[in-house]
């Protein structure tokens, strides 16, 4: 038996734990310690050690200050404490925490049990911990990134759902990483292993959509030469992405409800009934309440997508996070040089709205850089990215506001035409390529496409003709 081990026994047996409840938690496979009222830990398993302690004794010590280098328990210094919320509650009770691992700081998805003695009283704990490998607490080159409140309770509720069945619905406004988190939800399910199938539902016209997401037969329509698997098919065993699920025509609505209720489809042009194996996450910026008041978005739809929805916080909520985006960011966008921004400019990021949000922070991190010549970034850097793109007299009404009032509330129609003038200056000023455009704007070419088109239909065709 392993040193540790020999130590964990000696020291649960002389706290009075049963060693057949030692001998327990020595044979599961997810990290687990126990420790008593007073947060000493009386015992952990062999696969808590492996990852969290692999070359020292925990036993004795505090769970706060081996976890997160504190003096005092976590409910003291400014954490949730699963401890004495279950003392509070007589439950067990789950919580995110950051905790220091051999690897560096790392987000730790804990359930907490209490366990009570003959009298009924509670007398110990066990605490399972989980990394949470979807997500980072400092810089990071891949995934996502944040500390902030705002973000650690959106992280929250992706660790709760990601090992159900369940479908996830992503709320936010444009730019704020839908894509991440589907993934994170993705990577954080027994599905992980099987593919993550994004579908962009924006940029699929109507008589496409049905054969992209179900597949067709060959001679099913002109131009089928051969029997092609959709989208729904490719994920199978995994995750179906829809993107912008607001934009899915609603013809093709009907077809979807029935995929998600029976679990079958058919591709266009065959009458076999085939069953999809895929869990469903969507996601839009759109008000799909609105959509369903309109009439132009199923209610019964809405309903089935949005069996858990997730709201992912604007920049602006979590503005404690810019340093750490920052510095990722820069490294991905100019990965050749060491890019750093002194304290000045990240004062002066940290003032900004940033409407277009991480999205937004990215082609302004890679403007500034382009514009300054050495390692440091100064604030003058950060003006001239920011000041790059729209005339000064179309900024006050930026375009990278991704969601509008709902129709029917005061000002909707003010909204809407502060928009369009807008995109209207913006174009008359610009002179590149729509991708310059977007990024000049802070949004994605996606959303710049359809919010032209938006503007084309409202003009007569001006508009998509002009800047073709």
């Amino acid at each position: 038996m392993p040193p540790h081990t020999d130590r964990a026994s000696t020291a649960a047996a002389a706290a009075g734990v049963l060693p057949e409840l030692v001998s327990y938690l020595e044979g599961l496979p997810e990290p687990h310690i126990l420790f008593d009222r007073r947060y000493r830990i009386v015992a952990a398993n062999a696969a808590y050690r492996a990852q969290f302690s692999p070359h020292a004794s925990v036993i004795g010590r505090t769970c706060y200050e081996v976890s997160h280098h504190f003096d005092r328990p976590c409910d003291q210094a400014g954490e949730s404490c699963p401890l004495a919320r279950s003392l509070q509650s007589g439950r067990r009770e789950r919580v995110l925490h950051l905790h220091h691992t051999p690897q560096g700081e790392a987000y730790v998805d804990i359930e907490l049990v209490p366990i009570r003695d003959a009298g009924g009283a509670t007398a110990y704990f066990i605490e399972k911990m989980e990394p949470l490998r979807v997500a980072q607490g400092a810089p990071a080159a891949t995934g996502l990134i944040g500390r902030s409140a705002a973000f650690q309770a959106m992280l929250d509720m992706v660790a709760r759902v990601g090992p159900s069945e369940a479908s996830v619905l992503l709320l936010g406004e444009s730019g704020t990483g839908k894509e991440l988190v589907a993934h994170a939800v993705h990577e954080a399910s027994p599905r992980a292993a099987r593919p993550l199938v994004a579908v962009d539902c924006a940029s699929l016209s109507e008589p496409l959509f049905e054969s992209e997401l179900f597949g067709h037969e060959k001679g099913a329509f002109t131009g089928a030469h051969a029997a092609k698997a959709g989208l729904v098919e490719a994920a199978s065993g995994g995750t179906l992405f829809l993107d912008e699920v607001g934009d899915i025509p609603l013809a093709m609505q009907v077809k979807l409800l029935r995929l998600l209720e029976s679990g079958t489809y058919r591709r266009v042009g065959s009458t076999e009934l085939r069953r999809a194996d895929l869990r469903l996450v969507s996601a839009t910026h759109r008000g799909l309440p609105t959509l369903v008041a309109e009439g132009r978005f199923r209610e019964d739809l809405f309903y089935r997508l949005s069996t858990f929805p997730i709201a992912l916080p604007p920049l602006r909520d979590r503005r404690d996070d810019i340093p750490l985006l920052a510095t990722s960011l820069l490294a991905r966008v100019a990965p050749a040089r060491r890019l750093s921004l002194a304290p000045a400019a990240l004062e002066r990021l940290g003032r900004y709205p940033f409407p277009g949000n991480v999205r937004e922070l990215r082609n302004v991190l890679e403007r500034a850089a382009l514009l300054s010549d050495g390692d440091v970034i100064d604030v003058e850097g950060v003006e001239r990215a920011l000041a790059v793109g729209l005339p000064a007299a179309a900024q006050p009404a930026r375009l990278s506001l991704p969601s509008l009032p709902t129709p029917g509330l005061t000002g909707f129609a003010s909204a809407r035409m502060s928009e369009r003038d807008a995109l209207r200056v913006a174009l008359a000023a610009h002179r590149g390529t729509r991708q310059a455009l977007a990024r000049s704007l802070g949004i994605s070419l996606r959303t710049l496409y359809r919010r032209l088109h938006a503007l084309d239909e409202s003009e007569g065709g001006r508009i998509e003709t002009a800047t073709a």
